[in-house]
């Protein structure tokens, strides 16, 4: 079979079944996983279908009405590898914000400070990993409840970093385009962010290569704004350079 016919035949499994598994694919067309998740990141790349951890969807895996528990799956190797490199910029007596997503929530699982460690963080999932450490103290802010991310948005939590400053801040997002900036999908959201990134001295964005040259519906900030981007190896050489040239550093986890 050739790559063009494997190719073919993943994509007809995937329309009758709206899903594929690296395992199942791998034995009915008997190559190695290895193999499939090479074609499955050439499909996706193609804008075919989208990666997920185990496999591959039809519908996008991001889209905002979808629960944590899903989203997380999304991406896992990739983000387990961004949260281990993001780890290293955090020392002892650090004061951090945690911003929401999946990517932040993976770092948060890293986080095991021998040493106090102040979090500000709008999530609440992020909140209940970190609670178990005794040295995180946490500041867990306030408003109204986003059910999809479990993290809070608007103006009551946007007034409690009044008079807050911190040293890095941890920032997913929905998309990066190298002229738009920084997007996400919701507005009360990128409006916290915005806020996120007045506060913090340093910004550090964590996105796994599926979320550069896309745009969600609400701007955050353009690229001006941020110090730091951690991905994965899939994003381009071109991207990076471009990046690096106004001025971002870019850190590519592996």
């Amino acid at each position: 079979m050739t790559v063009a016919e494997r190719h073919e035949t993943i994509l007809k499994k995937l329309k009758e079944s709206g899903k594929v598994y690296v395992q199942e694919l791998s034995e009915d067309l008997d190559v190695s996983e290895v193999t499939i998740r090479k074609d499955l990141r050439v499909l996706e790349e193609k804008g075919l279908l989208f990666r997920t951890h185990g496999g591959a969807t039809q519908s996008n895996p991001y889209t905002s009405d979808r629960p944590v528990s899903e989203k997380e799956k999304v991406q896992a190797e990739e983000k387990s590898l961004i949260a281990q490199e993001a780890l290293k910029l955090i020392g002892d007596n650090d004061s951090i914000v945690l911003a929401s997503g999946t990517t932040i929530l993976a770092l948060a699982r890293k986080i095991h400070p021998n040493r106090r460690l102040n979090v500000i963080t709008s999530a609440l999932n992020i909140s209940l990993e970190l609670a178990q450490h005794k040295n995180v103290e946490i500041l867990q802010l306030g408003g109204q409840l986003r059910q999809s991310s479990t993290s809070v948005v608007g103006p009551y939590a946007e007034q409690f970093l009044d008079g807050i400053t911190c040293g890095i801040l941890f920032l997913g997002v929905d998309g990066i385009d190298l002229d738009h900036g920084l997007t996400t999908s919701n507005l009360m959201e990128a409006s916290l962010n915005q806020r996120f990134i007045e506060v913090a001295q340093y910004t550090v964005v964590l996105a796994d290569h599926t979320k550069f040259g896309k745009r969600g519906f609400s701007r955050i900030c353009s690229l001006d704004k941020v110090q730091h981007i951690i991905t994965d190896e899939g994003v381009s050489a071109e991207t990076v350079a471009k990046l690096e040239e106004s001025g971002v550093q870019v850190t590519i986890a592996r």
